[in-house]
C-alpha cells in the first residue's frame, strides 16, 4: 500500500498491463459500454498525492489527475477526513427541496473568489455538462432569447444541450440526430495555427470582425442571441489560451447587445492556472461561469454562478436531486481551503518551473510544435513537420503510450496535443521526472517520422 510519505515517483514491477489488470480488462470488455475511451490499460486501485497504484502494485506519477479533477491530489487526508465526518452525519436530503447549512457556506466561498462589483448567486449540480445545461437555460430565461454562439474546438459536455455547443470531435456528435436548434459556431483564436500570422496576444481580431460584420448581419440578429459561451483556455481543444484582448472584446460585444457572456471554467478553474479562474488574467467579469472537475477533489459536484441581476428565475425553474450533496460540499469546502492556503500558489510556481524546463522543446525536438498554457494547465502540440505544422495525431498517441509504459500518466487533447494537468501539489522532483520522461518519449516518437 502506497502512502504520500513513501513514494513520489513511479515504480514498475510487472509488464503493463500486469496479470491482475488483464483480468479486469477482460471483465470490463464484457459488460461496460464501448463508448468509454481508454488511452491505455491503467487499472487503478489506490492513489496518494500525485501517485497512483494499479491492481498489480505498479506505481505511476499522475499528470492527468482524473482529467484535471483531483486538484488536491489523490485521497488528501484532510479531504478524506471531511468526507468521512460528513458521511457519518448526513449523506442526502436534496438541496432542491430542503436546506443545508453547508450549501450557502460553499456558495459564499465561491462568489468571494470572483472579482467584480455585482453580487452573484450559485446553483449546484453534479457534473460539468449539467452546469453548462443550467447556464444555457439561465441565459435563455434571463434574456428571453433562444440563440447561442460557441466556438470550434470547444468542449462543453455530452448531454444534448451541452453537446450542441461542443465542437471538439465529430465522433462526439455522430449518430445522435438533431441537437439543440439555433446554435452557431465560430473559430477560436488559435495562435499557433493563425491564418493571419498573429501571435498569442493578437490572434483573433478577424474572428471578432466576422462575428459582428458577418454573423450578426447574415445569420443572427444580435438581439436574438441569448449567450456566447467560451473556454478561456480550451480544454479538449488542445489547452489553447484565448488572448486577453479577445476575451475583453468579446465582453464588450456581449454588453453592447445584451448577450450573456458565459465562461466555461470546468477544466480551467479552481486554481489550476495559478488564479482561481483563468478569466481573471483578462480582467473581465462574465455574466455566468460554469465550474466542476477540480471543485471537490474527485467527488461529483459542479456549479454555475451568475450575476444576481441574471439569476432571477423563480422556484421550480431549475433543480437537481443530487446537486450540492452534503458529502460533496464537505469535500469542496476543504478543497477550497487547501487551494487557497497553498496549492493555487504552488500551481503558479510549478507552472513557471515546468514552462522554464520546456522552453526549448520546440528547438530541441522535431515533434514538438508548441508548448502553451497557464499554471498547471499545459498543452504540447505534436507535429510531424515543424515547418508545415502537419498534425501528428499518431505520434501524440504513441507518446501517450510510451509515457504510460515509463510510469507517467498523461492524456491527449485536441487532434494532436498532449495535456499536462497534474494535481496542484506536485513538487520539483516530480516535475523533473515528468520532463525527463517526456523527453525520452519525444525521442522515441521522432523515430516514427
Amino acid at each position: 500500500m502506497i502512502a504520500a510519505t513513501e513514494m513520489k515517483l513511479p515504480r514498475l514491477i510487472t509488464q503493463l498491463p500486469g496479470p491482475n489488470a488483464k483480468r479486469v480488462l477482460e471483465r470490463d470488455a464484457k459488460v461496460m459500454s464501448p463508448s468509454y475511451t481508454r488511452d491505455y490499460p491503467l487499472v487503478a486501485k489506490r492513489g496518494r498525492g500525485a501517485v497512483v497504484e494499479d491492481v498489480d502494485g505498479n506505481l505511476f506519477l499522475d499528470f492527468a489527475a482524473g482529467i484535471a479533477v483531483c486538484s488536491t491530489g489523490h485521497c488528501h487526508p484532510k479531504v478524506v477526513e471531511a468526507i468521512q465526518k460528513q458521511a457519518g452525519e448526513l449523506i442526502h436530503m436534496s438541496g432542491t427541496d430542503f436546506f443545508y447549512e453547508s450549501l450557502p457556506q460553499l456558495a459564499e466561498r465561491l462568489v468571494q473568489t470572483m472579482p467584480g462589483a455585482e453580487n452573484k448567486k450559485v446553483f449546484f449540480g453534479n457534473s460539468g455538462t449539467e452546469a453548462v445545461e443550467g447556464a444555457i437555460k439561465l441565459a435563455r430565461y434571463a434574456t428571453k432569447r433562444d440563440k447561442l454562439i460557441a466556438f470550434y474546438g470547444g468542449f462543453h459536455g455530452r448531454t444534448m444541450g451541452s453537446l450542441s455547443l461542443t465542437a471538439s470531435k465529430s465522433s462526439q456528435r455522430k449518430g445522435f440526430g438533431a441537437l439543440l436548434s439555433s446554435v452557431e459556431h465560430i473559430h477560436y483564436p488559435y495562435a499557433y495555427r493563425c491564418d493571419h500570422g498573429h501571435g498569442p496576444e493578437t490572434c483573433g481580431a478577424e474572428i471578432l470582425e466576422m462575428l459582428e460584420n458577418d454573423m450578426f448581419k447574415r445569420l443572427f440578429d444580435p438581439e436574438d442571441v441569448a449567450g456566447i459561451i467560451i473556454e478561456p483556455i480550451q480544454g479538449e481543444g488542445g489547452y489553447i489560451p484565448a488572448p486577453k484582448f479577445f476575451l475583453q472584446e468579446l465582453q464588450r460585444i456581449c454588453r453592447k447587445h445584451g448577450i450573456m457572456l458565459i465562461l466555461d471554467e470546468v477544466q480551467s478553474g479552481m486554481g489550476r492556472t495559478g488564479k482561481w479562474w483563468a478569466y481573471e488574467y483578462a480582467g473581465i467579469e462574465p455574466d455566468i461561469i460554469t465550474t466542476a472537475k477540480g471543485i471537490a477533489s474527485g467527488l461529483p459536484l459542479s456549479a454555475f454562478i451568475a450575476k444576481e441581476s441574471v439569476m432571477k428565475w423563480g422556484p421550480g425553474a431549475h433543480g437537481s436531486t443530487f446537486g450540492g450533496n452534503p458529502v460533496a460540499i464537505a469535500a469542496a469546502l476543504t478543497t477550497m481551503d487547501l487551494i487557497e492556503s497553498q496549492y493555487m500558489e504552488n500551481a503558479r510556481r510549478m507552472g513557471d518551473y515546468l514552462f522554464g524546463r520546456m522552453a526549448d522543446w520546440a528547438k530541441k525536438f522535431k515533434v514538438v510544435g508548441e508548448v502553451r498554457g497557464r499554471g498547471l494547465m499545459i498543452g504540447i502540440e505534436i507535429v510531424r513537420n515543424q515547418r508545415t505544422k502537419e498534425k501528428g495525431a499518431d505520434l501524440r498517441n504513441a507518446i501517450v503510450d510510451f509515457a504510460f509504459h515509463k510510469g507517467l500518466l498523461v492524456l491527449g487533447a485536441g487532434e494532436n496535443s498532449l495535456r499536462l494537468s497534474p494535481p496542484l501539489l506536485i513538487d520539483e522532483e516530480q516535475a523533473d521526472f515528468a520532463v525527463r520522461t517526456l523527453e525520452e518519449c519525444f525521442r522515441e516518437g521522432e523515430k516514427k517520422i
